[in-house]
């Protein structure tokens, strides 16, 4: 429980003041960010072209409107994100790779986090020139607002926005070096809330009393979504281990009893994210092909582009996704293997289990079963806005499972983060 009382220990220590404030005014930084458009782009905004793009509509949200308005960081940190994936599937499937970042400890993925950086520059220049185009072609076609860029002023809008990821990913790093939470997840989440002005607005203005059933589920939905992420988050299964006792000297050693918790939901929402950084590329390569002259590229580009804007493809390829980048990523940050040596090295064994390679088995055989749990929650969640649109017939309302998902998560992160902080200094925390 929330003890609000005691959460106020955070601002009377001097030192975590100060952070605070430092991340706000970070924060504060990158929402007069999004509002900064791009040169040459109309003043008006292109919000409209996202209203029948759930993939697009989401991206916005991620931004915190910053693609609906062209911003200077209508890319936000997804960029980034998606040179994270890149980099952590080369460390699976490259030895050298693999050796800095186990065996070269912090230095090893020092080099690994500067890779990330450099790999983000192409991947942002990729989407952004391929952004500006899919944005230019519907508002052509949408007859609204009309964007139209000579070479040099496309060179110079991709090379605005490229700067404008690498400043995020700046931000994100100074956030997450003042210790009070992780700067890209604090930077989606005040992308996410900074929506909500927006939605409630709406909402008020389309108001009627015929729609007082669908906003009363919507709430109803709401409050039962953001039950049950932090039941998944905060939920875990106790594996029970034990240590044998050693005589050193005069002394023994070892005899106690603890546990290893093992997550429902390893992954927490990397892999929604994962899955939506990888859904964005067929229909930006697609989009590449839409103006050449052989008419056979040119059709298959248009269908590729037409069936990632279809409603059921989008669902069950997002859900699907889902499913698999939540295994993948498990099985990156969780290691049976590597945990069964250590508890065998330190004298510790699981009950009726035997060390070493038995144990690891056997942790590979529970993690596998409760992460089923955890990547179909992560996949329904995902998909919970065509649900909800298809069943309540409104969009206006619909912020969506994975914003949810995302800033409860990141509530819960930063809180435990407020938490250490105070156990460090011998305060009784605000969680009880």
């Amino acid at each position: 429980m929330f003890d609000w009382k005691k959460s106020l220990t955070i601002f009377r220590i001097p030192e975590l003041r100060k952070k605070i404030l430092i991340v706000l005014g970070l924060l504060t930084i990158f929402r007069i960010s999004t509002v900064i458009p791009l040169p040459g782009v109309p003043r008006e905004s292109l919000e409209a072209l996202f209203g029948g793009n759930q993939l697009f509509g989401l991206l916005d949200i991620f931004s915190g409107g910053g693609l609906s308005n062209m911003s200077v960081v209508m890319l936000g940190v997804g960029p980034y994100i998606t040179a994270s994936i890149v980099m952590q599937l080369l460390t699976m499937i490259v030895p050298r790779l693999e050796e800095m970042s186990k065996e070269e400890g912090e230095g090893g993925r020092q080099k690994i986090n500067q890779w990330t950086r450099l790999l983000t520059v192409p991947m942002a220049a990729v989407q952004a020139f391929g952004f500006i185009n899919i944005l230019t072609r519907q508002s052509d076609a949408a007859g609204g607002v009309s964007l139209a860029f000579s070479p040099w002023g496309m060179f110079v809008a991709v090379v605005t926005v490229t700067a404008g990821t690498l400043f995020l990913m700046w931000l994100g790093e100074l956030i997450t070096e003042q210790g009070i939470g992780n700067g890209i997840s604090l930077i989606i989440f005040v992308g996410i809330i900074a929506r909500l002005p927006q939605i409630i607005i709406q909402a008020y203005a389309t108001w009627t009393p015929d729609l007082l059933l669908t906003y009363g589920s919507f709430l109803v939905v709401s409050v039962v979504v953001i039950a049950g992420v932090v039941m998944v988050a905060e939920g875990q299964r106790s594996i029970p281990v034990s240590y044998a006792k050693r005589i050193r000297g005069n002394r023994m050693l070892g005899g106690a009893s603890t546990h290893l918790p093992l997550r429902v939901n390893q992954a927490g929402v990397i892999p929604i994210i994962f899955a939506l950084s990888v859904m964005l590329f067929p229909g930006i390569i697609a989009n590449f092909f839409l103006a050449v002259d052989n008419e056979a590229v040119r059709n298959g580009a248009a269908w590729v582009v037409d069936l990632f804007q279809d409603q059921w493809f989008y669902g069950i390829t997002y859900f699907v996704l889902v499913v698999a980048f939540t295994y993948f990523y498990t099985s990156v940050t969780f290691d049976p293997y590597n945990i069964a040596e250590n508890l065998q090295k330190q004298g510790g064994f699981i009950p009726g289990i035997r060390p070493g390679r038995r144990t690891a088995q056997f942790l590979k055989y529970v993690i596998n079963r409760i992460t089923l749990t955890g990547a179909m929650f992560l996949g329904i969640i995902a998909v919970l806005p065509l649900v909800m649109q298809g069943i309540l017939g409104v969009t206006t309302l619909t912020i969506g499972g994975t914003a949810l998902l995302i800033v409860v998560s990141v509530v819960l992160e930063t809180m435990k983060q407020f938490e250490s902080h105070l156990t460090m200094r011998e305060y009784e925390g605000f969680l009880r």
